[in-house]
């Protein structure tokens, strides 16, 4: 494993903040979004759709005390975009976002280095106050979008969205789920795209190398992995970039792209300051700095695909090579129970 602590050249102009939301492409967002909010704390905060004059999209936005999610389905029939995606990926992120500082720089230097710009910079705004966006491609399908505050916003997310249009009485009964803010973001890759995925949130978006290891450390005797994490230069969005490695028997890593259709994100790790309260069967990897608790769930939809981290540091900003091993084989066990441990070809 290595931790890399050259952070490079600081860029001239631009800044990511943070990571602002993550938006998920669902069957049905309404549903999806309860299933969060009932099993992992969070609340309905903002709405979009039918009600709000969204014709074609509708939005359900929950949060948990820094961390916001983003469920999305189309509202009518033919909606090809959303159609095909969830044909391909089935439910699964279609976006993360960051929170930046001069956006218009970002994107041209984006541009002028080779990202693909889905839609150039907008602006949106309401009575509670304005925000410039624009969309570049990241691996497979996914997008980032970038969000810069042109003023301070006074709404409850972003421009165009309402308060829910319901309350759910059950979530007050329910414990609270202690989760702070997103720690890290984890998208899977064929095999031999992991370096050019992490050059190009070297290249495009300025970050840099952060951490990584290799399949001499994460492995089993079926099958191993790589991974890079990458980092913008204050270090506050972590982006780890995974491949599988050859092995004797398929890696969870291509179960993964198989399910999905390709690349896309593996799992969004939750940061928590009180993991005890928060979960139970905890993983604990340690240095003469610090330590890194951590637990993973299942995939959260039927496709082996996204799961969920929660995790909690202390003096400690790896990634817990002992605690990825494990992972790494608990993992491979459910693999194995869905059948799909099979001889690499």
């Amino acid at each position: 494993q290595t931790t890399y602590t050259d952070k490079g050249e600081k860029p001239e102009k631009g800044k990511f903040v943070k990571f602002h939301h993550v938006t998920f492409w669902v069957g049905n967002a309404k549903q999806a979004a309860v299933f969060y909010c009932d099993k992992m704390g969070f609340e309905p905060v903002a709405y979009k759709g039918l009600e709000t004059g969204s014709r074609e999209v509708v939005s359900h936005v929950i949060k948990q005390d820094k961390i916001l999610f983003v469920f999305e389905s189309a509202l009518n029939p033919g909606n090809e975009e959303m159609g095909e995606h969830l044909m391909k990926h089935g439910d699964g992120v279609k976006d993360i976002a960051f929170q930046v500082e001069d956006l218009e720089f970002l994107i041209k230097k984006a541009k002028e280095r080779g990202a693909v710009v889905v839609k150039e910079p907008w602006i949106e705004q309401d009575s509670y106050g304005k925000v410039k966006c624009a969309v570049v491609q990241t691996y497979g399908d996914t997008t980032h979008t970038l969000i810069e505050y042109l003023s301070p916003y006074k709404g409850l997310f972003l421009p165009g969205y309402n308060a829910p249009v319901v309350k759910d009485c059950l979530l007050p009964k329910l414990p609270p789920g202690l989760l702070n803010f997103i720690d890290h973001i984890v998208g899977n890759q064929p095999d031999d795209a992991m370096v050019p995925v992490s050059d190009w949130y070297q290249n495009c978006l300025l970050f840099h190398r952060f951490w990584s290891i290799d399949d001499k450390q994460i492995h089993t005797q079926y099958s191993a992995l790589r991974s890079i994490v990458v980092t913008n230069y204050e270090e506050t969005i972590k982006m780890p970039i995974n491949e599988p490695a050859p092995g004797v028997k398929k890696s969870q890593i291509q179960e993964y792209c198989d399910y999905n259709g390709g690349p896309g994100v593996q799992h969004i790790a939750l940061n928590t300051s009180d993991i005890i309260q928060a979960e139970l069967k905890i993983l604990v990897d340690f240095d003469d700095k610090g330590y890194l608790l951590q637990i993973f769930t299942k995939p959260v939809q039927d496709r082996p695909t996204l799961f969920l981290e929660v995790i909690q540091r202390h003096n400690h900003f790896g990634f817990g090579a002992g605690n990825f091993k494990s992972l790494f084989e608990a993992i491979e066990k459910d693999q194995d129970a869905r059948g799909n441990l099979t001889v690499y070809n």
